[in-house]
């Protein structure tokens, strides 16, 4: 039985806020309010970067739908603050948020349980000498990714090919992150697979294939550019498809998420290894839900449309304290 949007009470819709992805979180927010207010809930737009979350108690906020994406927002910290104000909130808890945000952390959760993800070197800030640098392709082999570890959409990311390429890949980073993630390319096929739904009750959406031009998977080409491919249906082999969803719901629960989220995955298609192994490289914890972003596509694909997932989101928001 669907719940009446009327027993939400008043929403908040925490959109924006101060990360890097501030205005992927816009966009996200204004769907998700749209969709809200479509379907009768009293939802209202909230920024954090503009209001203090204590508003959310003084004017009488029932529950929280966040689509805050990044720091200050999918780290932990918002969802601590839901906690202290009582204010039920949707997906992760505090210690999923922070650890799923920091993809070294989830590297290390995930290795320790014996779940695949691709050999990583993290740098500090005081291990970036020219020096150090040149032995990081020799450890991962090339091409490499350099990445910031807490940042998400793409941000600071960049493909090396060479040795000469590391300093401005790693500074790149470091402009955004004080330590610096540098990762085992994986050459093949790039999929993402949603979860909604917590513990043993979480499922697994069909997967989605992307296909970027050139295999660059960026910023422009995830939310702007037309030219990026999706397959939903993904093509993949049913066993294959099968053993995307295990793992990533493997990720999930052992992250401990709740809610919902989305995993990014490789699939090598490396000739010269003719393996096929699965990678995981991520877990988000509050995904994009803007028109390119691809939760809603892979629910569409199950038969769940944009407005009703909303709604299903939303009902599924709580707390992680004890009663």
């Amino acid at each position: 039985m669907r719940p009446d949007p009327k027993s939400f009470g008043k929403v908040a819709v925490l959109m924006g806020g101060t990360s890097a992805e501030r205005e992927v979180s816009l966009m996200s927010g204004r769907g998700v309010l749209a969709a809200l207010v479509a379907r009768g809930v009293d939802a209202h737009a909230f920024d954090p970067a503009e209001r203090e979350l204590g508003e959310l108690k003084r004017e009488g906020y029932a529950r929280v739908f966040i689509a805050l994406h990044g720091r200050h927002g999918e780290d932990g910290t918002v969802q601590g603050a839901l906690e202290l104000l009582g204010i039920p909130y949707t997906g992760s808890g505090v210690l999923a948020s922070a650890i799923a945000l920091d993809k070294v952390m989830t590297k290390r959760v995930w290795r320790a349980e014996g779940l695949p993800t691709p050999r990583w070197v993290c740098l500090g800030p005081d291990e970036r000498s020219r020096e150090r640098l040149r032995t990081v392709p020799d450890e991962l082999g090339l091409p490499l990714i350099v990445k910031p570890p807490h940042e998400g959409s793409s941000i600071g990311v960049t493909k090396v090919s060479g040795y000469s390429e590391m300093q401005e890949a790693v500074a790149l980073a470091a402009q955004y992150d004080a330590d610096v993630l540098c990762e085992e390319f994986i050459d093949g096929i790039e999929l993402t697979c949603a979860v909604l739904g917590s513990g043993a009750a979480a499922r697994a959406l069909p997967v989605v294939r992307i296909d970027a031009p050139g295999g660059n998977y960026d910023f422009e080409h995830k939310y702007y550019s037309e030219d990026t491919g999706y397959r939903c249906p993904s093509g993949l082999a049913a066993a294959e498809e099968a053993e995307v969803q295990r793992l990533t719901l493997a990720a999930y629960r052992t992250l401990g998420c709740r809610g919902w989220g989305r995993a990014d995955l490789m699939l090598r298609t490396d000739p010269a290894r003719n393996d096929r192994a699965i990678f995981l490289l991520e877990m988000n914890t509050s995904p994009g839900m803007t028109s390119h972003s691809l939760v809603p596509m892979a629910a569409r694909a199950a038969g769940i449309g944009y407005e009703e997932l909303c709604l299903e989101l939303l009902a599924d928001a709580g707390l992680e304290r004890a009663a």
